[in-house]
């Protein structure tokens, strides 16, 4: 055997197991499945797949079947280095801990490395920034839990490890997670309204979603708290789904575009000389303004807040002093 080979071996973890007699019966992927809880069926699947799993002094398959007594012997190899790149792009980290980081993603920056997009991610952003991150999914690299359009500012949830990735995506999936944005919108909406309009792909504009999809998904959005600056509203909004431009396209069916939104109906060329000061807005009006989870180690409550970034805060700040005037004056 090799020295590279030895050394390699020697940073995998090995896990033995012995089948109790509630074990037996198990698929092999099975029993892996539950006594393993920080690793996914399908990466243990996998495991297996390349001759890492043993049961006795024989190599396993996933559908073997399991005996009382036998002693079942897997191999986790040590997390290989990620193909993308580390970028020392700035980034606001909120929270950091051993098993997750919360970070403030920038109006502008996209989450994932693809086609058009392979620097300046978020992604390449937190290889260069977390020097602690173990393997996901058996590579060296931070587990995106959920995901914020590329105009959309605000905090993201990003997991170090596998067990906190699934406990994570778990509670995003059991709707456990609450989470606030702040919405700018077109018209008047009160606070206490209640959007349950299932979307999914826009049947004739493809990169799009709308109500109108026929393959629609469930999604609930409910405004919980309003501002009415003449002419349009600041929201808060929650969202008890997390579907792909899910705010964008529900504030829009209800005739309440997000303003500066070029692609669900908030471009307005010619607002009135009060509302002008949207025209400076280079992307929707959309702020993920908060978080509230359970720690997937220790099962306390975590919030996590942000502030308005500076671009959205100004267009704020201006609405006002023009609301004020306005109400002065008469």
């Amino acid at each position: 055997m090799s020295t590279s080979k030895t050394e390699a071996i020697s940073k995998s973890q090995l896990i033995r197991l012995k089948v109790t007699s509630e074990d037996a019966a198990l698929r092999l992927d099975q029993l892996l499945t539950a006594r393993i809880a920080d690793h996914t069926r399908s990466q243990l699947q996998r495991l297996i797949k390349e001759g890492r799993a043993y049961v006795g002094s024989k190599q396993g398959r996933a559908s073997s079947v399991v005996r009382k007594g036998e002693v079942v012997t897997l191999e986790i190899p040590p997390p290989h280095p990620s193909s993308l790149e580390p970028e020392a792009v700035p980034l606001d980290i909120v929270y950091n801990d051993a098993d997750l980081v919360v970070v403030e993603k920038p109006a502008g920056m996209v989450v994932h490395p693809a086609t058009g997009h392979r620097q300046g991610t978020l992604v390449n952003a937190l290889l260069h920034h977390i020097t602690d991150l173990s393997g996901i999914g058996g590579t060296l690299r931070p587990g995106i839990v959920h995901r914020l359009d590329r105009g959309t500012s605000g905090l993201l949830i990003v997991a170090k490890h596998d067990q906190a990735h699934t406990e994570l995506a778990r509670q995003f999936k059991n709707r456990e997670i609450e989470k606030t944005y702040v919405a700018l919108v077109w018209g008047i909406v009160q606070a206490g309204r209640r959007i349950d309009l299932p979307i999914g792909r826009d049947p004739v504009q493809r990169k799009k979603i709308s109500i109108r999809s026929r393959r629609a998904r469930e999604a609930m959005t409910r405004v919980v708290k309003a501002e009415h600056l003449r002419g349009v509203s600041l929201l808060r909004v929650m969202i008890a789904t997390g579907r792909t431009h899910q705010i964008r396209v529900h504030l829009s069916a209800i005739g309440h575009p997000i303003v500066a939104d070029p692609n669900y109906g908030g471009k307005r060329r010619h607002p009135p000389p009060h509302l002008r000061i949207v025209q400076r807005l280079e992307r929707p009006f959309l702020h993920a303004e908060k978080l509230i989870f359970t720690h997937p180690r220790d099962g306390r409550r975590v919030t996590v807040q942000s502030e308005l970034p500076p671009d959205l805060l100004t267009v704020v700040e201006e609405l006002r002093t023009q609301h004020h005037k306005s109400k002065a004056k008469r």
